[in-house]
């Protein structure tokens, strides 16, 4: 039965060594992941956080209206759109076509927000040092209310018709009636208001700066109240970010809150204190009001200031990224979405009900979804998306910063969208094979693929045109020259949103042309060394030693050799070594790779020099160390060449392999010799001589010892132990009369020792 288990096992181990020996040469190119796919190049098609593209939604330039920046946009009742921004505290209508009108302009530096009441009249919020201006259907303008705030950040209207206005740098919210009755409605505690939303219970709903608090204000209204007033305040959540830029709420209730920038140091929670209505501030008397009337392409009065600075943003852009949180009815939070270099300046719901992120500094527009998917569905050539909101017909309309521009998003996908991969390197000449891919909708015919290959990294320089289209997603034939690089491209043929095509991954079959594994370096190590490979149970007796390692690909010669604990040789199995002394032990150690990845197999072979013929040491590595017993050669210059085969990833007729010679190095076993001890006294002291011979090497130490005391050691008369023969003198005062004993040792360069002594008398110290 024993011996029945014992050929099952080797049967086992036999069969598993195939395995693991084999590296077949065809590989896969495969891009399956966003961070694969973000560094192709998109073209109508969104990349998904989980790993898919897809069609984008229709995305055009509706109008530029030769702003600098637009903050804000609004639609009126006729479902014309207004677009507010700076500089010169401008807004502009535009018509269906996107030409635009001028409506509003003032010498502040910037309209910030704009509000449209039941009866289409304007208001319009501007910074700094600012107004909130009225400009009714018919083109007048009055002052509606003056906050006597720095900063006026946000507007917004209730069902009631009063304005609530969002200030900084005291964090105050003021309520104005339709009348232009305004006052003090809530203090925040914070420096800035700076954005502005109602709950579905018609509470006021403030996002604040630098503390990036929500807080929910009841709104109290009585008849005998010309204006409401603020019930109890209540922080619904905490940002992790310092500044509330946006706050949206969906159908069912959920509100959605974009905050950015690293709050910089901790500080307290401000206090929100209770505010005490002050007395309504009386609305503009008649001959006290500015009233302009601007008719539909009229001239725009001229500024009485120019501005002096052109601002990229209402304050100084913080760093640190953004974070969106949802806030469920029962007030309970979800961190939907982080960023550490995005910044989300505005958020608005799709007609799909999606939520929407306009970002900067790149100007682009992020969906989220449910489960945490995202995706960059569009791409400006502005630095900042600053507003956005629902047209008719499902159009969404987008404005931007830096330049000020206005766009349009949707309805339906972007015909024809394409991507191109980053181009793939196979790092040497390689035959292509078939492409396959998947993803929703592939194996309808909805998706095409291409594929292009050339000699150099950049695919726009002479290389082949693009073959295909495939549309096969179980597989084809690439029709592509062998080459070094490759790309593919996906077309993505009109189709309806509900039944938009994605891919998930793509997959490209190539044969690299198998070349020889390269050795890098060969180090042979100094005598009386020997190697193991990891883990190694080291015993009482053995020294650890520092190892000299050899040069890996692409590695410089230049710096120390590197300690034995921090690994071994690179190469093709990465061992990690150590080294310990080992009298008349030898040790080579050396460094190989193979460009396709290939297993490799190590013959060391040697010859004396003078020799021609190479004599087999250890053939059948698979490390690439090895060390052996020298003790049965002669002593002599040796040399070793490392050879190293793909054989085990290679048909034999195919196999290739490479050879590196090492440097000279010595074998001596044969101990040094003493020579000419001599010993006698003095008048004073005790003299002795003698003279060391090796016959390989330097003599590398000397020591004596009298009457069988401590070992003392000795230079040379040159001082340096560095010749094969080396003479001492030693003189030994104070010794008593007698006969002594004198012993001396030496050692050579291979750990080789020789030993001699003498005897001689003192006589007559006494009695002097």
């Amino acid at each position: 039965m024993k011996r029945r288990l014992t050929i099952v096992c080797g049967l086992v181990f036999a069969m598993m060594l195939p395995a693991a020996a084999r590296a077949e040469h065809t590989r896969y190119w495969r891009e399956a992941d966003y961070s694969q796919f973000v560094k192709g190049t998109a073209h109508g098609v969104a990349i998904r956080s989980d790993g898919a593209i897809e069609p984008a939604p229709k995305f055009d330039s509706f109008a530029d209206p030769s702003l600098a920046y637009i903050w804000a946009l609004q639609m009126d009742s006729r479902g014309r759109l207004y677009a507010a921004g700076g500089p010169n505290a401008k807004v502009i209508r535009l018509d269906d076509s996107g030409k635009s009108s001028t409506v509003f302009q003032s010498s502040e530096l910037a309209a910030q927000a704009i509000a449209l009441d039941s009866k289409d009249n304007l208001y319009v919020a501007t910074s700094p040092d600012g107004k909130v201006y009225r400009v009714a259907p018919d083109g007048t303008k009055t002052v509606f209310f003056d906050p006597k705030t720095k900063y006026i950040w946000a507007l917004a209207l209730d069902s009631h018709g009063n304005l609530f206005v969002g200030t900084g740098d005291t964090g105050k919210i003021f309520v104005v009636a339709p009348d232009g009755k305004g006052q003090l409605f809530f203090q925040s505690g914070d420096s800035h208001a700076q954005s502005l939303a109602f709950d579905s219970k018609g509470n006021l709903l403030v996002g604040t700066d630098p503390h990036g608090l929500i807080v929910r204000v009841p709104i109290e209204r009585s008849s005998a109240d010309a204006v409401p007033k603020a019930g109890a305040p209540f922080v619904i959540y905490e940002m992790d970010k310092q500044e509330v830029t946006s706050l949206v709420r969906d159908p069912d209730g959920n509100i959605y809150a974009a905050a950015i920038g690293e709050k910089t140091h901790v500080t307290s929670i401000p206090v929100i204190p209770t505010v005490t209505p002050q007395a309504p501030a009386p609305a503009p008397a008649a001959t006290g009001q500015t009233t302009i009337v601007l008719s539909e392409g009229a001239a725009t009065p001229a500024p009485t200031q120019a501005p002096a600075v052109v601002p990229t943003y209402p304050m100084a852009v913080p760093a640190g990224g953004t974070q969106i949180v949802e806030i469920a009815p029962d007030d309970s939070p979800t961190t939907l979405w982080t960023s550490a270099s995005d910044l989300a300046f505005t958020l608005a719901l799709s007609p799909s009900g999606r939520l929407l992120l306009g970002t900067g500094d790149n100007g682009s527009v992020i969906e989220i979804r449910k489960g945490g998917v995202w995706e960059d569905i569009a791409q400006t050539a502005s630095e900042q998306v600053t507003s956005m909101i629902q047209g008719s017909d499902g159009k969404i309309f987008v404005a931007t910063a830096n330049p000020g521009k206005i766009f349009t998003m949707g309805p339906g996908l972007e015909p024809n969208g394409s991507f191109e991969s980053d181009a793939f390197d196979a790092g040497i000449f390689s035959h292509w094979g078939r492409i396959t891919w998947w993803g929703d909708g592939a194996a309808n015919g909805h998706v095409e693929l291409y594929l292009r290959c050339g000699n150099t990294s950049d695919p726009d320089r002479n290389w082949s045109p693009w073959s295909g289209p495939y549309k096969n997603p179980a597989g084809e034939a690439i029709n592509c020259p062998g080459s070094r690089f490759a790309q593919w491209k996906a077309v993505f043929p009109s189709a309806a949103a509900e039944s938009a095509p994605d891919i998930s991954w793509v997959s490209v079959a190539y044969l690299p042309k198998n070349v020889a594994p390269v050795i890098d370096d060969v180090a042979v190590q100094d005598p009386g060394i020997r190697v193991s490979g990891y883990p190694v149970q080291v015993s009482a007796g053995m020294t650890p030693v520092r190892l000299r390692m050899p040069n890996a690909q692409g590695e410089s010669p230049a710096g120390p050799p590197m300690n034995a604990e921090a690994g071994g040789a690179t190469g093709n199995q990465q061992t990690p070594i150590q080294g310990y002394k080992a009298k008349s032990w030898q040790s080579v150690i050396w460094s190989a790779h193979d460009a396709n990845d290939d297993d490799l197999i190590y013959t060391v072979y040697y010859r004396a020099e003078g020799e021609e013929e190479w004599h087999v040491l250890k053939d059948k590595l698979t490390e690439n160390f090895y060390s052996w017993d020298t003790s049965s050669m002669p002593d002599g210059a040796y040399y070793l060449k490392v050879r190293a085969s793909d054989s085990p990833s290679n048909p034999r007729s195919d196999a290739l392999w490479a050879e590196r010679i090492s440097d000279r190095f010595v074998v001596a076993n044969t101990p040094p010799h003493i020579e000419n001890l001599r010993a006698g006294s003095g008048l004073l002291n005790t003299r002795a001589s003698f003279d060391a011979v090796s016959a390989y090497g330097p003599i590398e130490n000397a020591e004596y010892s009298i009457d069988a005391g401590p070992w003392q050691i000795i230079f040379p008369t040159g001082q340096l132990s560095d010749a094969p023969k080396e003479s001492y003198y030693i003189e030994v005062p104070g010794l008593p009369n007698g006969v002594h004993t004198i012993a001396v040792q030496v050692t050579d360069r291979f750990d080789n020792t020789a030993a001699a002594q003498t005897t001689f008398t003192v006589r007559g110290r006494g009695s002097q």
